[in-house]
C-alpha cells in the first residue's frame, strides 16, 4: 500500500510529455504538490493543481527547489534532430543527467524516473528490442545513453533504496505535440505530402496517454532497475500512419512515391538557401530520418502484462477529439 502525501517534480515539465504527465499525476489524487520545473516561458497547457516554476538543469540544482519531494521524473533533453549543435545535445542532456541525479542526492529521493530515447539504438530494419545492444549515430542519441549510464550510477550507489525507471519512447504524439506527426497531418490536409523514396519504412511510434500510463505501471513495479522501450506493440509503416490520419480525418490518401536520389538532392538545395538566410526546416538528414527504419519493440512492457488504451487509429481520433477546431493541434 502506498502512503499519501506524495510530491512530485517533473524536470521538463513544461514540455509537450511533461505537460501530459503533470495533468494525469494531478487527476490521480495521489500527490499534494506537482512540481514543473523547466526554463520554458510557458507550458503546451496549463493543468489545475500543478505550480510551474523556472529551473536550468544545466546548472546545480538547489536541494530545497520543492521540500518533501518523494519522485522525481527527468525529461528535461534537447531533443529535436537534426537542428542544435552537436555539443548543446551533450551539454543539457548529460549535465541534466548530473545535476538531477545530484538534487537527487541532496533531496534524499529514491524514486527517480527518466526519459531516454530509441535513439540509442540508432535506425533498423531488423527488430530491436531491450535486449538489443545500443549502437546510437546521432549526438542525441549518443548524449542520451550517456545520461542513462549516470541515472545507473545513482541507483547502483543504493541499488535496494532506490528505484530507477528509464523508458525509450519512440516517436510520441498527441495533443500539443507540435512535431513529427503535427508535421505530418499538415501536409495531409494540404493534400502535399508524399512518400520519400518508399512506403513500408517501419516507424515505431505511440500515444502520449499510454507513454503516462506505462510510466505508472513500471513506477508501482517491484523491480528497482527499470529499463523499458515504448511504441505500440508492432511498428506502424509510413503508408500505415498516412493510412490512420486519412481514415480519422476523412483525408484522401497520398499516392505518390518520390526516388530518394530527387529528394536528397532537393534537400541539398535548401541547406545551401539555409546558408543563404533563407531558413527552412528541410534538409537532407529530416529526409533520411523518414527513409529509415525504426523498428523498435517493446518486449519489456509486453512481458510485463502493460495494456494500453489506444491503437493507432483510436489514438488519433482522441487527439483530435481534443483540438478546438477540430483538427490535429
Amino acid at each position: 500500500m502506498e502512503i499519501g502525501g506524495r510530491i512530485a517534480v517533473i524536470f521538463g515539465g513544461h514540455g509537450f510529455i511533461g505537460s501530459h504527465l503533470a495533468r494525469e499525476l494531478v487527476a490521480s489524487g495521489k500527490y499534494v504538490r506537482v512540481v514543473s520545473a523547466d526554463i520554458a516561458p510557458q507550458p503546451r497547457f496549463r493543468s489545475k493543481g500543478v505550480e510551474y516554476i523556472f529551473c536550468d538543469v544545466r546548472s546545480p540544482i538547489p536541494a530545497d527547489l520543492a521540500p518533501g519531494v518523494t519522485e522525481i521524473y527527468n525529461l528535461a533533453a534537447v531533443h529535436v534532430t537534426p537542428g542544435p549543435e552537436d555539443w548543446e545535445y551533450y551539454w543539457t542532456n548529460v549535465s541534466g543527467a548530473l545535476n538531477v541525479t545530484q538534487y537527487a542526492r541532496l533531496a534524499r529521493v529514491k524514486t527517480l524516473l527518466f526519459t531516454s530515447s530509441i535513439s540509442v539504438y540508432g535506425p533498423s530494419e531488423d527488430e530491436i528490442s531491450e535486449f538489443s545492444d545500443p549502437n546510437p549515430e546521432s549526438s542525441y542519441g549518443k548524449s542520451k545513453l550517456l545520461a542513462e549510464g549516470i541515472h545507473q550510477s545513482w541507483q547502483l550507489e543504493e541499488p535496494r533504496d532506490r528505484k530507477l525507471v528509464i523508458v525509450r519512447p519512440a516517436v510520441v504524439f498527441g495533443f500539443q505535440e507540435r512535431g513529427n506527426f503535427t508535421r505530418l497531418a499538415r501536409s495531409l490536409e494540404r493534400r502535399a505530402f508524399f512518400y520519400p523514396g518508399r512506403r513500408d519504412t517501419k516507424k515505431a511510434c505511440g500515444y502520449v496517454k499510454d507513454l503516462v500510463a506505462s510510466l505508472e505501471f513500471a513506477r508501482r513495479s517491484e523491480e528497482m532497475l527499470t529499463i523499458y522501450n515504448f511504441a505500440f506493440d508492432e511498428p506502424v509503416t509510413t503508408e500505415g500512419i498516412c493510412a490512420a490520419f486519412c481514415r480519422v480525418a476523412n483525408l484522401p490518401e497520398p499516392k505518390f512515391t518520390i526516388p530518394i536520389s530527387l529528394i536528397l538532392l532537393g534537400g541539398l538545395a535548401f541547406e545551401l538557401l539555409s546558408k543563404l538566410g533563407l531558413k527552412t526546416p528541410i534538409n537532407r538528414a529530416r529526409v533520411l530520418k523518414l527513409f529509415r527504419s525504426t523498428n523498435i519493440v517493446p518486449k519489456k512492457l509486453q512481458s510485463d502484462g502493460f495494456v494500453r488504451q489506444f491503437d493507432l487509429v483510436a489514438a488519433l481520433r482522441d487527439w483530435r477529439s481534443q483540438s478546438p477546431v477540430g483538427r490535429f493541434e
